[in-house]
């Protein structure tokens, strides 16, 4: 086989240029520390890369959202603290006010610090974090979930949702509680709500006793009459005597009507008037009134045109327990506050502020529960982060040891073909010519 001079020259050339372009790749590698400049230097290991790249995106963005999880429920668990303090101490001044030897000046002092208390349990219960975002808001974080009224009670103002942040590839944590949840719908002790504008006589039991006979939204009026008992006739001492009545109406003061919007006859004429019935004494000389499955117990000096009303209201927010026990503690001339009555309304407020507490403490352990699933998953994302570091450290790094000595191989392979092509390159016919 004949090999031409060109052929020989571009064979040569060519091998130096290979060995050449082998030990500047090792060079460059060696330089950088990488051992994949290109795709191309190892697709499968590059494709890898890729993924793992995008796994290690997603646990930084997983590491962000546990820290600022953490932040999220420590500082709940901080206001939450706090109100828990407050309600004790609030349940402090309901003991101290039960205290016989106390006169009226002694509970104007303690409704005065009841007043400042309840400020700043408002006050807490409209925290926001470092973001201005409200805790207690639910989703609505954006506006004061708690609002004072004209009349001085409170109306939640956020939604009943709980926002979640995802700490893991199928793990979510919820940051926040909402407020109806958690001060809002706490159980009330007597299940009732109830008013009076009577200022001798008042309420001193209320009750559920007829769960089947109770209806959502039930409530009523019991206005005191005195009037002769027959009252179509003249009055007289003896024959015709005045006696005390009572009628009940619908909580408005309208009369108790059915489903059909007909008269009911135990409380409701065949004209619509409501009916007047004979006000018995139980055996403690008081007065059972029962109506839709409640009753209650009036007691102390009734008035004619006295008003008594009673509402069903299973759940009673916090605030309005504390604003209800500082107005009984405020007004004690107003409303003639004997040790009975006192004792009535200290009676339910002690048991709603306990339930508070209770509502606030099991809140308080679910943020217990949150924070450990917090931590236990900032270990294991500690974990999956360093193990996609080694991984990626495996397919990308150099192994310098090895890169060292390919590169000194390469060069002696360099080299022997720079010498190779001087010596062929002087192989010619015309050298045997002269």
């Amino acid at each position: 086989m004949r090999i031409s001079t060109i052929q020989a020259f571009n064979t040569s050339v060519r091998g130096i240029q290979d060995n050449y372009s082998a030990a500047m790749r090792t060079q460059e590698q060696i330089s950088s520390g990488k051992r994949l400049l290109s795709p191309a230097d190892d697709p499968v290991a590059s494709v890898r890369l890729l993924q793992l790249d995008q796994e290690a995106s997603k646990l930084s963005q997983y590491k962000d959202n546990l820290t600022a999880a953490t932040n999220s429920l420590t500082q709940q668990e901080a206001v939450l603290n706090s109100v828990n303090n407050i309600l004790q101490r609030v349940r402090e001044i309901a003991l101290s006010a039960g205290n016989g030897a106390l006169d009226a000046g002694g509970r104007q002092a303690l409704a005065q610090e009841l007043a400042e208390r309840e400020d700043e349990l408002y006050g807490l219960l409209n925290s926001q974090n470092a973001r201005g975002e409200y805790l207690f808001g639910g989703f609505k974080s954006d506006a004061r979930p708690f609002e004072r009224q004209a009349d001085g009670s409170y109306r939640y103002q956020g939604d009943e949702g709980q926002r979640s942040i995802q700490i893991g590839s199928s793990r979510m944590v919820a940051i926040n509680d909402n407020g109806k949840e958690l001060f809002v719908d706490v159980p009330n002790a007597s299940r009732l709500e109830m008013a009076a504008s009577s200022r001798e006589g008042y309420i001193a039991q209320a009750g559920v006793v007829d769960e089947a006979a109770l209806y959502p939204g039930a409530g009523f009026r019991v206005t005191i009459h005195r009037e002769a008992t027959d009252p179509s006739l003249p009055e007289d001492a003896e024959t015709n005597p005045v006696i005390d009545k009572y009628s009940i109406t619908n909580a408005d003061g309208s009369p108790v009507l059915d489903d059909n919007g007909d008269p009911v006859p135990d409380y409701t004429d065949a004209d619509g008037n409501p009916l007047r019935l004979a006000l018995e004494p139980n055996a403690d000389g008081n007065y059972d009134i029962s109506y839709a499955g409640m009753t209650v117990t009036l007691s102390g000096d009734l008035a004619a045109d006295d008003h008594f009303t009673v509402g069903h209201r299973e759940k009673q927010g916090v605030l309005d327990t504390v604003r209800q026990l500082r107005q009984v503690l405020e007004n004690p001339g107003e409303a003639d506050i004997d040790g009975q009555r006192l004792a009535v309304a200290l009676s339910f407020s002690l048991q709603n502020i306990d339930n508070a507490i209770g509502q606030v403490d099991g809140v308080r352990t679910s943020l217990g529960a949150r924070l450990n699933v917090i931590e236990s998953t900032q270990l294991e994302n500690d974990e999956a982060t360093l193990i996609n570091t080694q991984v990626q450290s495996g397919l990308k790094d150099l192994d310098y040891a090895e890169a060292l000595s390919r590169l000194s191989m390469q060069s002696i392979v360099l080299q022997a073909a720079q010498q190779s092509f001087v010596k062929t390159s002087n192989l010619s016919l015309f050298n045997f010519l002269r």
